[in-house]
């Protein structure tokens, strides 16, 4: 197998064509011909939603697939990342709050979707998979099983977009956590289960992943060096996109206050109202 060989999963290519198009009927003809919006869907939430989708491509396919899959523990970690930490989130702001609530108007849609972004279900979800899948008999298993494999990364997907659900934000009929410090709280604690793991990788004398311990060597990284700088990847940028995301929040949060209270001088606070 050629190194920067570029090699497309059927399956792969099929299942991104039908996510872009599904979106673009739906945004375009679909939202004219039934009346869902008057309003044209703006050029960053397209470019969101297409962006997501051709993050999932390029991380299935290509380079970066070989190299995860047959040599290197920490092109697969660059790979996760992709998936579960920065797709989901262009992937839920490329959709269009009218779309969304088009598809809530069905009942047993609305009733999944509350229950799956609810934050204790997302966070138990998200940290379960994560953490089991990174077992290295569950690990070592996908690689060794194309099937588990895809299974695997679907879940990986799945869970981190109902993460990330409750922080977009993307519409109130949803909503369980207003925006403000017990959301920023939410996104500090989903970080701490993987950075145990990440840590634990990292610092570790031992090689977790036998299939890369047998792996070609196709760098000059040990078997043990390549999980070490694995784990640093899991453990440091994981980490500063959570923290971005903390601050991201918090920007938000105090816009919306000021709005408020640029709204509503009435309710402006003085000397008199403190205790």
């Amino acid at each position: 197998m050629e190194i920067l060989s570029f090699q497309v999963f059927p399956s792969i290519l099929v299942g991104c064509v039908y996510l872009a198009g599904a979106y673009l009927l739906a945004v375009g003809p679909a939202r004219k011909r039934f009346g869902w919006s008057s309003e044209p869907v703006s050029r960053w939430r397209v470019a969101s939603y297409l962006g997501a989708v051709a993050l999932i491509f390029f991380s299935l396919n290509g380079p970066l697939h070989d190299w995860s899959d047959h040599y290197l523990f920490s092109a697969h970690m660059v790979q996760h990342m992709l998936l579960m930490l920065i797709m989901p989130p262009f992937l839920i702001m490329g959709l269009p709050p009218w779309l969304i609530r088009k598809a809530l108007e069905v009942t047993w849609i609305f009733r999944a979707a509350r229950a799956l972004t609810h934050p204790a279900v997302a966070f138990t979800a998200y940290n379960v998979t994560f953490i089991a899948w990174h077992f290295p008999e569950m690990y070592n298993w996908a690689l060794m099983d194309h099937t588990v494999h895809i299974v695997q990364h679907f879940m990986f997907m799945a869970v981190s977009v109902m993460m990330w659900w409750p922080v977009i934000d993307p519409v109130p009929e949803l909503r369980r956590i207003p925006t403000g410090p017990l959301l920023m709280v939410y996104i500090f604690a989903f970080g701490i289960p993987g950075t145990v793991v990440s840590a634990f990788i990292t610092l570790s004398d031992q090689v977790f992943y036998t299939w890369y311990e047998a792996a070609p060597r196709i760098t000059a990284l040990s078997p043990l060096e390549d999980q070490r700088l694995g784990g640093l990847i899991m453990w440091i940028p994981g980490m500063l996109i959570f923290w971005i995301a903390i601050t991201a929040v918090f920007f938000r949060w105090t816009k919306d206050e000021y709005r408020q209270w640029k709204e509503d001088p009435e309710g402006r606070p003085t000397v008199e109202s403190y205790p």
